[in-house]
């Protein structure tokens, strides 16, 4: 048994709570107004230049230039600045100053530092892509209970050649824009980082050893004689594991939740976004965004340096 099932095996009938990071959100700055302890910040999408002149004649103070024309902080700002921005093209959130660079990094994988939901690939290999991409789309929306549909999908890729799998890595998958930068930027400023997927591990193994992640997690397929058995090893690593996980790192690493920031874009991803210091869905299904701390709908994954106060050119490329 390894060391994070025996901690999750210490907490099962611990009342975990869902929320254990800063009680932040816009809703409450908005009401407060301005805040010596917190910043606005604008991001656009990648060398879009969106942030003109008259948004910040709409601010109403100066910026500090994370990415000239693309991302940019305001200490002072209106309080009603997240209406008044609505419908601009870039993100808008209001991070707490202190501890804002995380010492934990903690991601998801499918959708989020890949473009592909690996078993909706390995359906349309299966010959069963459109129902298991819609029973992905499902789960992944908070419709359906992520681990019946995960069973469900799992079983429709029975028979299917185990050496399916490498090929879908090599021809299929390809990296979010932004991953490697943020990967590499956290890690020389010293962070830990995990990659957590309700996915598999012949997936997690490959991006984890790109992207240089220190470890990672996932679900394991079973395989006999070489095929896929149609069945997923036991018990399955879902939402209540991602949460899990969040914490035995922390305490492996002596930290608290604060000190993570999460990336996801499912409904299996929620607990985990909410209990960490920052939690941030990027382009996250609509039922995930309204419950997250911050949200990204135009940058990429740098976006997640932006919101800790790096600049561009603090980047790693």
């Amino acid at each position: 048994m390894t060391p994070l099932r025996d901690f999750a095996n210490s907490i099962a009938n611990a009342d975990l709570p869902l929320a254990v990071g800063p009680a932040i959100s816009t809703t409450d700055f908005c009401v407060i107004g301005f805040s010596m302890d917190s910043i606005l910040v604008l991001i656009a999408s990648p060398n879009s230049g969106a942030i003109s002149h008259e948004v910040i004649q709409k601010v109403g103070s100066s910026p500090r230039w994370l990415d000239q024309g693309t991302a940019a902080e305001f200490t002072e700002y209106p309080i009603d600045i997240t209406q008044q921005l609505e419908n601009y093209p870039f993100d808008v959130n209001i991070v707490p100053i202190a501890g804002r660079r995380k010492k934990i990094l903690l991601a998801d994988m499918d959708s989020t530092m890949i473009h592909q939901e690996c078993i909706d690939e390995l359906g349309v290999m299966a010959g069963a892509g459109e129902r298991v991409k819609e029973i992905t789309a499902r789960a992944m929306s908070g419709e359906l209970d992520f681990e019946h549909a995960l069973r469900a999908r799992v079983a429709l890729l029975k028979g299917l050649e185990e050496t399916v799998v490498g090929r879908v890595i090599n021809e299929r998958i390809t990296f979010m824009h932004g991953a490697k930068t943020l990967m590499a930027t956290m890690k020389i400023n010293g962070a830990y980082t995990a990659l957590v997927s309700s996915g598999f591990t012949d997936f997690t193994s490959y991006v984890a050893g790109v992207l240089g992640f220190d470890e990672h997690h996932a679900n394991r397929l079973l395989v006999e004689n070489g095929q896929i058995t149609g069945q997923v090893a036991e018990p399955i690593l879902g939402k209540a594991a991602k949460l899990i996980t969040l914490e035995y790192i922390c305490a492996t690493h002596g930290l608290v939740p604060d000190q993570v920031i999460a990336v996801g874009d499912g409904a299996n991803d929620i607990p985990m976004l909410v209990a960490a210091g920052m939690g941030v869905a990027i382009h996250a299904k609509p039922h995930v965004q309204l419950q997250a701390q911050y949200v990204i709908n135009h940058g990429d994954l740098t976006a997640l340096l932006f919101l800790q106060g790096y600049k561009k050119s603090d980047f790693c490329l």
